[in-house]
């Protein structure tokens, strides 16, 4: 039999797809059609919306800022939202040095998202402890998204993965993903240089490193992260794989 699906093609998002078919612990696959990922859901056709209810997905976790969340908002029947807001400061960072007049370059971009992901693991760590408590509280499908589906959404896969015992190579490749799949709306040119947009709508290897090794130099690793700051112990941990990986 052939695998479901990675990416699915639900009109009114692009960057909708499964975490689903990757080899975890101990040789056992991370089911499929459980936990999904997407950029935001407002913009969802009534087909969006069906082949949505369609998947069975019972739960949307929002990681967009307070106001992104306002801008766009969503409600789908049948399905309980979250909102664990993290705002979108590498927006807010490159707005303010353009309206001082700085001049921006694709490295000066490069620096500023990893800063924004080192921040994922020291400022934004609590909303991705309560995502994990969301996870442990059912296995009813969950979508988790922010607004292009690339950085908190990515961090927040990456954590999944790993904590699922998904290779970091493969979590990798799985993050890098959304440059083949993810569309920015149109109009969003703004007065930063095409080089820096290129970087500020797509995603590096180095933006995730960042992150990652923020893990291990701050935290010891993966280990200590998951269970002294995100709250997922051994207990936990091993809950989390009998929910989330086939059975061995």
């Amino acid at each position: 039999m052939s695998a479901p699906s990675r990416h699915l093609p639900l009109s009114g998002v692009t960057n909708f797809r499964d975490l689903g078919g990757y080899t975890g612990h101990g040789g056992r696959t991370v089911r499929w059609r459980r936990i999904f990922r997407s950029d935001h859901l407002a913009g969802l056709t009534p087909d969006g919306q069906q082949a949505l209810a369609a998947l069975g997905v019972a739960r949307a976790v929002d990681f967009r800022g307070v106001a992104e969340s306002a801008a766009y908002a969503y409600a789908l029947p049948g399905v309980a939202y979250h909102g664990l807001h993290i705002e979108p400061t590498v927006v807010q960072r490159a707005q303010a040095l353009l309206r001082s007049g700085a001049t921006l370059t694709a490295a000066d971009a490069v620096a500023l998202m990893q800063d924004t992901y080192r921040g994922f693991v020291h400022e934004n760590a609590p909303r991705f402890a309560q995502l994990f408590a969301l996870l442990l509280e059912s296995d009813a499908p969950m979508v988790f998204h922010c607004t292009a589906g690339k950085d908190r959404t990515g961090f927040a896969a990456a954590l999944i993965l790993l904590a699922l015992g998904v290779p970091r190579d493969v979590v990798m490749h799985d993050y890098l993903l959304t440059n083949d799949l993810y569309r920015p709306p149109e109009g969003l040119a703004g007065p930063a240089p095409r080089e820096v947009l290129q970087v500020l709508w797509r995603v590096q290897t180095e933006f995730l490193d960042a992150a990652l090794h923020a893990v291990d130099a701050q935290h010891g690793g993966l280990e200590p992260f998951l269970r002294e700051v995100l709250g997922v112990d051994t207990a936990a941990r091993a809950e989390l794989r009998a929910r989330y990986l086939e059975a061995g």
